[in-house]
């Protein structure tokens, strides 16, 4: 018998008594079963039918007087566990007894909320909040202005729209332009109101948020991210547009405070995540966890790569108190040499994962002088011998990679995206010969909008970067490209060396090449004998992308890091 239908008849012993508790049992297990797990896309309607009418067919097949809707509220609540998440929506829908049991603590330990940044979610949001908010046990929100549709929000060759990421809209809406685009005067009028009506609807769902779980005793794990930082691409912007939509920063406060209460009232913390949440964490936040909270949370992610050049929202003295982080996210700048000599301590507990954001804007205003040398490394993974770093860097120079890229770092996973600068081939060739033992994931993306070609990394060399890294690297799983010539024979090179392995292995159509010498040599198709060659190496069908677009790796790049690193920290 499932674990659920015993605590089901335990229920139904409880409340109806031995004799009758098993026959209960057995009409609402079928009906349930009936309802909920039928197999096959034909089942789909039926299956939905057959919730709906839910309650009616309880009556029907309890014989007694008692009917679903006099069901005692714990019962239908272990009912409800018995459904996905759909159907418990839709039985509920049929009953009004049952409507009040939806929202029981035990049927909502997780909330994962996706909202656009509009006024229409503010009602939704405000009922799910006010219902779940003071128990919910883990909180993931993720916030997302309206312009992120799929493709480029402007030219990427523009440099006033460079910085302008872009991602795929939930509801499929329609390209609206960013707060630095070039428009005529009713234009720019028009798109100053739109980015205020946005950054007011922010801040108001923000505090709608933090303001339902400020006294959630119970919460584990928070997670707030915020792609609203396409406003803090320039700082005067931003200051312009706040002080208009909330004049003398008392909404800012009051969000400030509201998460500084969170985590003063928070009892049982272990995982706390906030990513690029325009002025919601300040230096100080942290200071509001209690040392025993402290001590004991598990992964910790500050991410804000427009704090001030002087600014850090972690300190390493703070740091000090999270003996027990397993798992740690920061702007590259913030990761200091103290903070690696303070995990390198034999009293804090190992470190299993360290990601790493390296973003031109941090490296414009912060140093490097702090930056973690080799041996400060070599010192953290002495105590830590299963860590892990995940890198991105985000327009990052070739000079300034190098660098960054100590010979001590574990690296396992390394992202490159770009819009201004591109990635040398001497930093692809470092890579490959330090982190040959750990190295998985190889992401290159370039979207820089240059008509006289790809850059080429095998340019005046003896042997491509790219084969060089598949041949060296043998725990290479992930290849992903955009953006950079790889010539066709190269691409097959690197299939036939790492072969099934390589489980991904991701090129753009418009990122291929072919040597013209070979195409001369060849009775073939070119593109037919490049497919075939590859899917032979890799022992799967494989095909280039044809639109940049359907790559995996194809979202705006905060978001993209975001979501890779809270992966990445799950799987210790």
């Amino acid at each position: 018998m499932p674990v659920q239908c015993a605590c089901l008849e335990t229920c139904c012993v409880k409340w109806f008594g031995p004799g009758r508790g098993a026959f209960w049992v057995a009409a609402i297990y079928s009906t349930v079963s009936g309802s909920s797990y039928a197999q096959g896309p034909e089942a789909a309607v039926d299956r939905r039918v057959a919730v709906l009418l839910l309650p009616g067919r309880l009556d029907m097949a309890l014989c007694g007087g008692v009917g679903a809707a006099s069901l005692p509220s714990e019962l239908v609540v272990h009912i409800f566990s018995f459904l996905p998440a759909p159907d418990r929506l839709r039985a509920s829908a049929a009953c009004s007894h049952w409507r009040e049991c939806l929202f029981y603590p035990a049927l909502w330990p997780e909330l994962r909320l996706s909202l656009r940044v509009a006024l229409s979610e503010r009602p939704r949001l405000e009922f799910l909040m006010r219902k779940c908010g003071c128990f919910v046990r883990e909180l993931r929100v993720e916030f997302a202005a309206e312009n992120y549709v799929s493709g480029p929000a402007s030219s990427p060759a523009d440099p006033s729209s460079a910085s302008s990421w872009c991602d795929a809209s939930t509801d499929g809406n329609v390209l609206t332009p960013g707060p630095h685009e070039e428009a005529g005067s009713d234009g720019d009028s028009q798109h100053a109101s739109r980015w205020l009506d946005v950054l007011r609807t922010y801040l108001e769902l923000v505090l709608c948020v933090l303001s339902s779980i400020r006294s959630n005793r119970n919460l584990q794990k928070l997670s707030l991210f915020g792609d609203i930082s396409i406003l803090q691409q320039n700082g005067t912007i931003t200051n312009t547009y706040l002080n208009k939509v909330d004049p003398g920063g008392k909404k800012i406060r009051q969000i400030q405070q509201f998460f500084e209460e969170i985590l003063g009232n928070s009892r049982q913390l272990k995982w706390l995540s906030c990513g690029f949440m325009l002025e919601i964490v300040t230096p100080t936040s942290l200071s509001s966890l209690s040392n025993p909270v402290a001590n004991t949370i598990e992964h910790l992610s500050l991410l804000d790569n427009h704090s001030p050049a002087n600014t850090t929202l972690i300190s390493a003295i703070e740091l000090e108190r999270f003996v027990h982080l397993r798992s740690l996210a920061l702007d590259f700048c913030d990761f200091t040499a103290e903070m690696a000599r303070v995990l390198a301590n034999n009293n804090h507990v190992p470190l299993h994962r360290l990601s790493l954001l390296v973003h031109n804007t941090s490296l414009k205003s912060k140093t490097l002088d702090r930056m973690p040398e080799d041996e400060d490394w070599k010192a953290l993974t002495r105590n830590s011998t299963n860590l892990r770093v995940y890198m991105m860097a985000f327009d990052v120079k070739s000079d300034d990679m190098l660098r960054i890229l100590k010979p001590s770092i574990p690296l396992e996973r390394i992202h490159f995206d770009s819009y201004i600068t591109c990635v040398s081939g001497a930093v692809v060739d470092l890579i490959s010969r330090q982190y040959d033992t750990f190295l998985t994931h190889f992401i290159l993306m370039n979207d820089v909008n240059d008509m006289s070609g790809f850059p080429d990394l095998s340019d005046n060399r003896n042997e491509d970067p790219l084969v060089l890294l598949a041949w060296r690297c043998l725990r290479l799983s992930l290849l992903a490209v955009h953006g950079y010539t790889v010539w066709a024979h190269n691409l097959i090179a690197i299939a036939r060396l790492r072969g099934p392995d390589l489980k991904m292995l991701e090129v753009t159509e418009e990122s291929i090449d072919f040597d013209q010498s070979e195409l001369a040599d060849q009775d073939v198709d070119p593109v037919h004998n490049l497919i075939e060659q590859v899917s032979i190496g890799v022992a799967r069908p494989w095909r280039a992308v044809m639109d940049i677009e359907l790559l995996s790796v194809f979202t705006e790049p905060a978001r993209h890091f975001y979501r890779e690193m809270q992966k990445f920290s799950e799987g210790i």
